[in-house]
């Protein structure tokens, strides 16, 4: 059998009649019958890549030479920058929230450090070493690790090693953060409502009352809320624009309103300026696109500000869901309730991090009316 032969492959420069020149990355595919075709793949425009030897780059970042010679013995010719490469264009999960996390992973801490080794040069031994020295909480290292052995499985599945390293990969150390969060007190909270206008005041009243991730908040669609049953269902999430599913199936759960918290919605529905307020419409979109706003913008231009002018010290989006989390505590909530009112799949969850099907019981109501009375005053409500 003859051996198969590592091709290179070849960049060409195409013309075209509208639209800046791109370049073409072209290599041979080899038939069962012996015989080769030529392939072709679309590398980038000569906009992004001005000069050969910056497209000849990216051809290796992408991971364009694992198309060319899938069946070469070879591994140590194939570095661990044409896998990324490769993962990062092929293998990404689809939910844009997982996906931006791993990309962030992938090019902050991965690929400075592994991207010129050869795949077959990375021992576990190496990787633990290395892990151990990063300056991150021990679950963010099997974060780590963890996005490495996808990697490297799909370097197994193309054939490309024989073994994962990774499997034999330890990360020691619990699974608790490095710092603790910040979370705020009950009387904190209606001084900062007083600093925020509207709508942002009832996104984060909304975010303090329920302890809805911001994302969720800002996917919220009016035919979420259940009225006169006085309760809300989580469905979706958005990030930068981006709509999809909610993070688990846990998170798909109904939710207590209380009548307070309702109240306070609805007269946001009465006054906001939007003319569109069917079920399907967004609860605080965009008043130029009418899509959900970008919770960065707002924590940034609004929420902070606000803190600031209330003297709370810096406070983040997760603040408040920490926060709903404390205050579950101080009611005396029971621990199942405190894990299903924050729609947990694991109680370890809600009890490490933070501080099944859920009906939205008494207990359920009690707990988190208990919160609504605790952080928005009479005063606040008037």
């Amino acid at each position: 059998m003859k051996r198969a032969r590592y091709q290179s492959g070849r960049l060409e420069l195409k013309y075209r009649k509208t639209g800046p020149a791109v370049w073409v990355f072209r290599y041979y595919e080899r038939k069962p019958d012996g015989s080769t075709a030529d392939r072709s793949v679309l590398l980038g425009t000569k906009v992004e890549y001005p000069t050969k030897s910056l497209a000849w780059k990216a051809r290796e970042r992408k991971g364009l030479p694992l198309l060319a010679n899938p069946d070469h013995p070879g591994r140590n010719i194939v570095s661990v920058g044409m896998l990324l490469g490769r993962y990062l264009e092929d293998e990404l999960p689809e939910r844009f929230s997982t996906a931006r996390s791993y990309r962030s992973y992938l090019q902050k801490w991965i690929e400075p450090k592994w991207k010129n080794y050869a795949l077959g040069e990375v021992t576990s031994l190496a990787v633990e070493i290395w892990l151990a020295s990063l300056p991150l909480a021990p679950k963010s290292r099997r974060h780590v690790r963890g996005i490495m052995r996808v990697m490297f499985q799909c370097a197994m599945r193309w054939e490309l090693i024989g073994k994962n390293p990774m499997d034999l990969v330890r990360v020691k150390g619990g699974t608790k953060r490095l710092h603790i969060p910040r979370v705020l007190r009950p009387e904190d909270f209606p001084c900062l409502l007083r600093e925020l206008k509207q709508p942002y005041r009832t996104m984060v009243l909304i975010a303090g009352g329920l302890g809805l991730r911001v994302s969720e908040i800002v996917a919220l669609q009016w035919g979420d809320f259940e009225w006169k049953q006085l309760a809300i269902t989580v469905t979706r999430g958005c990030i930068q624009g981006h709509l999809g599913t909610v993070k688990t199936e846990y998170s798909h759960r109904p939710l207590p309103l209380d009548q307070d918290l309702a109240t306070e919605v609805l007269r946001w529905r009465e006054e906001g300026p939007y003319p569109n307020k069917g079920p399907e419409d967004f609860v605080f979109p965009n008043l130029n696109t009418g899509k959900p706003m970008w919770q960065e913008s707002i924590l940034d231009r609004q929420i902070k500000p606000a803190a600031e002018r209330a003297q709370l010290g810096p406070i983040g989006w997760h603040t408040f869901r920490h926060s709903y989390r404390a205050w579950l505590k101080r009611t005396n909530a029971p621990i199942e309730i405190q894990q299903e009112l924050m729609r947990h799949a694991n109680i370890q969850t809600t009890l490490d991090t933070y501080g099944k099907e859920m009906e939205v019981s008494d207990q359920h109501r009690e707990a988190h009316s208990k919160v609504v009375k605790m952080i928005l005053r009479k005063e606040e409500v008037a």
